[in-house]
């Protein structure tokens, strides 16, 4: 089974332009993403629209491919990107991990972690939960929640807190049930991905703004696996010097 991970990276950026060639300690944010997503797959490639990062990743020996700007999501730019990394590189592609860009020390336990969900057939796309320990989560639209069937497959994806737990008071919600946060990294198999990028957004997507939910309502399965970790993300500037100062050393 080949897995590839692609790490989609976008020049433009409302919060922060340029974000993917940000320095951290010497190195490029999408070079630090592409060397800790090298430690759990043997294939990786960014995926970008700009000729600048595309420049960058090969100056640094990486693999990268260029795709449209006008792709509406992540999972578009992948299904664009996994057929134009067979045909540059030459390698039939089994399964697509979708790598944020994002997170330039993203743990591989957890890239390892999803792969290892497609070792089941019938896994049409997975994806990562986290126990919610904390009433500022559980709360908080921000963070998407899940809950998930007795195999782990998941039932409904929501920005509200799911489930509601009558007769209790929301303060007491946390003893009551085990809440599980989405955590936003995907792997599809290959034909699946294709497919799903082909359907017309979802009354459910549309209405909570989460795309996941649009192949949910068109009967694809997605398979979670439990996680402790929560990447740190860099969506601005002052994301990025928390992240300098937590990493000065690396």
């Amino acid at each position: 089974m080949v897995v590839l991970g692609i790490i989609p990276a976008r020049y433009a950026s409302s919060r922060f332009p340029g974000k993917p060639l940000a320095d951290i300690n010497g190195k490029y944010m999408v070079q630090r993403v592409f060397e800790q997503a090298g430690k759990a797959l043997q294939h990786v490639v960014v995926a970008t629209d700009d000729k600048r990062i595309y420049d960058a990743v090969l100056s640094f020996g990486g693999k990268v491919v260029m795709t449209s700007d006008r792709h509406p999501s992540g999972t578009d730019r992948c299904a664009e990107a996994v057929q134009n990394y067979e045909r540059a590189y030459n390698q039939q592609v089994d399964v697509v991990v979708n790598i944020q860009g994002d997170e330039p020390f993203i743990a591989e336990k957890q890239i390892n972690l999803l792969a290892s969900l497609f070792e089941k057939p019938e896994v049409q796309i997975a994806t990562l939960i986290k126990p919610i320990d904390n009433e500022q989560t559980l709360f908080n639209p921000n963070k998407p929640k899940v809950v998930v069937d007795k195999n782990g497959r998941a039932l409904l994806f929501s920005r509200q807190t799911i489930p509601h737990i009558r007769g209790c008071e929301p303060s007491g919600w946390l003893h009551k049930f085990p809440f599980y946060q989405h955590i936003g990294m995907y792997g599809y198999r290959k034909d699946v991905l294709l497919e799903i990028t082909k359907l017309e957004k979802s009354s459910l997507e549309s209405a909570e703004s989460l795309e996941q939910l649009r192949w949910l309502e068109n009967g694809y399965t997605i398979q979670t696996a439990t996680t402790t970790d929560e990447g740190l993300s860099v969506d601005t500037p002052d994301d990025l010097e928390q992240i300098l100062e937590l990493f000065k050393n690396r």
